[in-house]
């Protein structure tokens, strides 16, 4: 048996399962808004909102900072690796490839100033 027909390719995420991942999120993120205990509830007659709101409230927040952490993390990898190899063949390119690193790290950034603005509302 030779080492060519053992040796294991890499895992690699292919655009079908990016699409399906990035559908199945869609699908959870718009259910939290349309939650009754969310939606609509009113102060109670302390000026305090129920635990209810909040709990779902901490839940859309870490939803946000954490899959928009994921996403941004995979984009930098994928144009990170790229620019690399374009850096290789043509070293003038640099600040277009940093513009695009930097681009794809604003992910995380946007999905860090969703969750703050979903903290601020429940304060």
């Amino acid at each position: 048996m030779s080492d060519q027909n053992t040796a294991r390719k890499p895992f690699r995420i292919g655009p079908a399962l990016i699409f399906a991942g990035s559908v199945v999120v869609a699908l959870l993120a718009s259910g939290l808004f349309w939650l009754p205990q969310a939606f609509g509830v009113e102060p109670t007659a302390g000026g305090q909102l129920p635990a209810e709101v909040f709990k779902w409230g901490f839940a859309a927040a870490a939803a946000a900072t954490g899959i928009s952490a994921l996403a941004g993390g995979y984009a930098v990898a994928t144009v990170g690796s790229a620019a690399v190899g374009a850096l290789t063949e043509r070293p003038e390119l640099l600040g277009r490839v940093l513009i695009l690193v930097g681009l794809a790290e604003g992910i995380a950034i946007y999905g860090l100033i969703v969750s703050i603005l979903i903290l601020n509302r429940l304060a």
